[in-house]
Formats: C-alpha cells, sequence, structure tokens
C-alpha cells in the first residue's frame, strides 16, 4: 500500500499539525481489505448515492505544503492536468446514468493551475449543480479573476471557492505552507469577498487547541478583514483532522460502526468519486475518494459505471478523517 504522505525527517522543518512523539503505525495493518491485523471483517462501505464527483484537476502546485497529504508542489506531476474534454465526458457519464449528482468538486494540486479551469467550471455550472473550487487563493486564482466574476454574475452561488487557510493566525499558516504565504492567501480571499463570491475556508486546529478557540480566531480574522463568513457553519468553515497517515490509526471492523454509533452512510465513499489522470496514462481513473489518490486499490475503473460498487476501509485516513474524524472534503 502506497500511503504517500510526508515524512519530517531528520533536520527538516516540522510542521505544527504533526506531533512526530505520537505512536507510529503498525506495518501490519491495512494490509488485507478483507480482515484487519486481529482477523476481524473489514468494514466495507457501499455508494449510497453519488452525491459529490471530485476532479482532480493535476497535482501541480505553487506552493508545497509540509503536510499535503497528495504532496502537490511546483514539481510534482504524478497526476496529469485534465482536460475539458474528459471533465465533460463524465458530466455526461452522470446524465446517462441517471445519477442524482447534486455537486461537482475541483481539487488538485491548486486547480487554477490548469489553464483549462475556466472552462471546466463553466460546463459544470451550465448542468446547474453547485460547483465548489478548493484553492489557496494566491497568484493562480487571481490570473483569473475576470472570467471568475462573468461566472459568478451569471451563476451565483452555485459557484463556491473554498479557501484553504490552515490557521488564523500567520506564524502557524506559514510554518506549515512556508514564508510569504499569508498575506497573498488573505488578499485573495479580502478580492472574493469584495466582490461578492459565495465563500468557504478550509482549515486547521492545532492538537492543543478547542474547535471553539479555532471558530473564534477565525472569526476574528474575517472580522478584521471584513469577509462575511458565518464560522459556526460547517460547511462554511470546515476544520479538518489530523491527516499523518504514518502516526497509529485503529483499524475499521463491521462492529464499529454499532459500537460508535455511526452509519456507514456518513463516511465519505458512501456518496462521493473522485476522477484522476495518472502521469502517462492514456485516460482518466475513478478513485474512491480525494484522500486516496495514490493507493491503487482504491481505483475503481475508468468510468463512473465501474466505480458505483462498495469500498473497503482499508486505509489510516478511513479511520482517523473519516470514521473518527466525522470529516469529508464535500
Amino acid at each position: 500500500m502506497d500511503l504517500r504522505v510526508e515524512t519530517v525527517g531528520e533536520g527538516a522543518p516540522l510542521s505544527p499539525f504533526v506531533t512526530p512523539t505520537a505512536p507510529r503505525l503498525d506495518p501490519r495493518k491495512f494490509q488485507d481489505p478483507r480482515v484487519t491485523l486481529d482477523g476481524s471483517p473489514r468494514a466495507v462501505v457501499g455508494l449510497r448515492g453519488l452525491d459529490t464527483l471530485w476532479f482532480n484537476t493535476g497535482t501541480l502546485c505553487n506552493i508545497a505544503c509540509l503536510t499535503c497529504y497528495i504532496e502537490s508542489s511546483p514539481r510534482n506531476d504524478a497526476l496529469s492536468y485534465l482536460t475539458l474534454d474528459e471533465v465533460t465526458g463524465y458530466l455526461d457519464e452522470i446524465a446517462a446514468l441517471g445519477l442524482t449528482t447534486e455537486e461537482i468538486g475541483f481539487t488538485g494540486g491548486e486547480p487554477f493551475m490548469n489553464a483549462a479551469i475556466i472552462p471546466m467550471l463553466e460546463a459544470s455550472l451550465a448542468t446547474g449543480r453547485r460547483t465548489l473550487v478548493l484553492t489557496n487563493a494566491m497568484r493562480p486564482m487571481r490570473r483569473f479573476e475576470r472570467p471568475l466574476i462573468d461566472l459568478k454574475d451569471r451563476y451565483g452561488e452555485a459557484l463556491v471557492l473554498r479557501v484553504s487557510l490552515d490557521h488564523y493566525t500567520q506564524a502557524v499558516h506559514e510554518a506549515e505552507r512556508g514564508s510569504d504565504t499569508w498575506a497573498p492567501a488573505l488578499a485573495g480571499l479580502t478580492w472574493l469577498g469584495e466582490n461578492g463570491f459565495s465563500i468557504a475556508i478550509a482549515g486547521r486546529r492545532l492538537g492543543d487547541e478547542s474547535e471553539d478557540t479555532a471558530r473564534a480566531g477565525y472569526a476574528a480574522l474575517f472580522a478584521a478583514l471584513g469577509v462575511p463568513l458565518d464560522v459556526n457553519a460547517p460547511s462554511r468553515l470546515v476544520l479538518f483532522p489530523e491527516m499523518d497517515a504514518t502516526r497509529d490509526a485503529p483499524e475499521i471492523t463491521e462492529a464499529c460502526w454499532g459500537i460508535l454509533d455511526i452509519s456507514p452512510d456518513s463516511v465519505m465513499c458512501a456518496s462521493s468519486r473522485m476522477v484522476v489522470k495518472r502521469k502517462g496514462a492514456v485516460r482518466p481513473a475513478v478513485v474512491a475518494c480525494t484522500l486516496t489518490p495514490y493507493d491503487l486499490q482504491f481505483e475503481l475503473g475508468a468510468t463512473l459505471s465501474e466505480a458505483l460498487g462498495a469500498v473497503a476501509l482499508n486505509h489510516p485516513h478511513c479511520a482517523r478523517f473519516c470514521v473518527l474524524g466525522g470529516a469529508s472534503c464535500s
């Protein structure tokens, strides 16, 4: 299993969102999609409906974060740029299959590094679906100010831009994302607010920080910026749990649903899939979710019709992010 996560080597910068003294993952875990290490039947999640289809537009990004789960950077092109024709092909398949998909998501890398992003957004919005774009709001996004305003004027709140802001303080944000990333991100966020875009924030909180403290911190920041955003609305300020796949995590068994009183329908792979195009591949593939783009056991086929089956929760992110963290990228 290829986890493809950043590890902290000797002398490497330490992310504020990683606890290096925490127990490390037992390498014998998450090896068999059928059973856990102790022989218990592994939990499997069926697709109750394709609510959200994600497109990974490519892994290239203008910055390199320390703990980026997909290792996006100015050099990582492991996932190639999707083309407009490839995106519209899947949008057409949604219609052909009669799927009740409500949302189309675009992620990366930085989606605005892909020169075809505006036509892709246009194609998605033209279907009448809510269209969510994950962005760092820095220079790549700002290159498209005029066409973005045009899309906003025509489609209104159906277009949502979710800005990644790792913390409400410059020190923590730049410790994760690098120096000189704070001011450009805030400038981009402010521009979106001033121009009436529907905005959301993807944030994080430190290990010793309560959710209430984090939301209050973001509220103060947005008030100072003059950005109207309800920090108490989970869809507007999404606080993601830890994404260190090398840290120990429990395996989720069939019995866990009852023990935890959680429905498998609440897990992200019960309602979403993601399209990726691997470097050198002839055509894209559909993977189980946004968190496992490199792990081939989660590649479900080339078409949506091939990707509507069940998914075994055989990855640390399945446990920490989805089941125990209660998080979703949607």
